[in-house]
């Protein structure tokens, strides 16, 4: 089996099958791929698997300014799923892979699956372990899978009553899907009772509405991303990772999206994987299957990692991790469309995944005001040239009149490699240097809990 030793991460080749007469591998054409969605994940997917030899076109819909300067890729600006069914049928697409959430929690799985049209990502049903914290929280307390102790309140007295119950810190979370801002770690009890009146007082939280909140225990540790592949039974664990999601330096601050990653993540030890993979990976998708409700695409365990390398989920998401996709892209030295292939054919017992031994590191330029109201319309000046050791990557960007403007809170992710996690941390804030638009916010310590170690 291959493994990622190298900058302390554990063995990710742990493909975990079930038994199964290997079969030939696909003979592969002159293909078109579809990405779907616009932000840095989505970039990054679609500029790896425009690598891919002999592939002729990658399609991002509808992608964003970085994407339509990538070679071999090209932007269709469409989001309605029945259009991008059409499209994808129009334009004989082999394969299409769903970057963000929502159009996963919309069902655009079932509509392309119903349509004949082969695409990488969970259904809408089992795509509930993200669209709903409730639902997610239920199933791991179902199927004995390590969490926060937790409590779930439609109604808002009933939900205060129970934060002055628990006490603080405590944590607050939107039900639904978001974009990201749906969590409030709260110091204080005054701060649940805040959080808790925003989210079911106004019901909207990060563009979505929410109707109900789940409260959880506070978690001492360290937090990871751990990221996988699924094909309904079998799963192919990915490169393991660690973002940061405080807005400032120390992490301090509100949530984001998330302001920087870095991969491989030391904190996930050799026991730490072995663990994730045998407590939380493979119940869950034996649990979903028992349940009916077979789960295939990527799946992302939100990891508490404890001192005694206990580990307990602190959430789903059902898709690849934003930032974590751009560092672990930038690793990746497997063919992506052959891991793809295998995974929608149900055949992730087949193959395994090899990478970089060095470490990748990504910093995330956003906007003024983020992770508020963020400002959009400035001009993005001095964006350097991709190379092998280094890319910025698109997340909030336009195009217009000839200039690359910012149209979201997280604008680029710039992302290096290195031999080892200054190296690669140096690369990045080095490539950052020239780039430049009003308002522009970065951390300055990405990867310092590496560098701790």
């Amino acid at each position: 089996m291959v493994s990622e030793f190298g900058g302390g991460d554990a063995p990710v080749s742990g493909v975990h099958r079930v038994p199964r007469k290997k079969g030939a591998g696909n003979e592969r054409g002159i293909m078109r791929l579809l990405v779907i969605g616009s932000g840095g994940r989505e970039h990054a997917l679609a500029w790896r698997l425009a690598k891919t030899p002999g592939l002729q076109k990658v399609f991002v819909a509808p992608g964003n300014a970085g994407t339509a300067h990538e070679h071999g890729v090209e932007n269709v600006d469409l989001a309605d799923p029945q259009a991008l069914a059409d499209f994808a049928e129009q334009q004989g697409v082999a394969l299409t892979v769903v970057g963000p959430e929502a159009p996963l929690a919309g069902g655009i799985v079932n509509l392309f699956r119903a349509r004949g049209l082969k695409i990488f990502g969970p259904t809408r049903e089992a795509a509930q372990l993200e669209s709903s914290k409730d639902f997610a929280k239920r199933f791991m307390v179902r199927h004995g899978i390590p969490t926060a102790r937790f409590a779930s309140f439609a109604d808002g007295r009933a939900a205060h009553a129970y934060v002055e119950q628990q006490g603080a810190p405590i944590v607050v979370k939107a039900d639904g899907l978001a974009a990201g801002k749906g969590v409030v770690v709260a110091l204080s009890v005054a701060e649940a009772h805040a959080a808790i009146d925003s989210m079911l007082g106004d019901k909207r939280v990060g563009g979505q509405e929410t109707a109900r909140v789940v409260i959880e225990e506070y978690l001492e540790g360290e937090e990871a991303s751990f990221i996988v592949m699924v094909d309904g039974k079998n799963v192919l664990a990915l490169a393991s990772s660690q973002d940061h999601k405080r807005i400032g330096d120390g992490d301090r601050g509100p949530n984001t999206g998330g302001m920087g990653a870095y991969s491989p993540a030391p904190v996930v030890t050799p026991e730490v994987h072995a663990r994730t993979m045998r407590e939380i990976i493979l119940p869950t998708v034996r649990g979903m299957a028992a349940d009916g409700i077979p789960y295939t695409g990527f799946l992302y365990a939100g990891l508490m990692i404890g001192k005694d390398a206990s580990v307990k989920t602190v959430e789903f998401n059902c898709r690849l991790g934003d930032p974590e996709t751009q560092p672990i892209m930038m690793r990746l030295k497997s063919d992506l469309l052959n891991l793809l292939e295998h995974a929608v054919a149900g055949r992730l017992d087949e193959v395994e995944a090899s990478w970089d031994r060095r470490v990748a590191l990504g910093v995330v330029l956003a906007a003024a005001n983020y992770p508020g109201q963020p400002r959009t319309g400035d001009v993005i000046l001095g964006l350097p040239p991709g190379s092998d050791d280094s890319h910025v990557f698109h997340a909030g960007t336009t195009g217009k009149d000839g200039r690359i403007l910012t149209s979201g809170g997280r604008v680029l992710c710039v992302t290096a490699l290195g031999d080892n996690i200054r190296q690669a941390q140096k690369r990045a804030y080095d490539a950052i240097v020239g780039i430049h638009f009003d308002g522009m916010q970065y951390r300055r310590d990405i990867g310092h809990r590496a560098l701790s170690r």
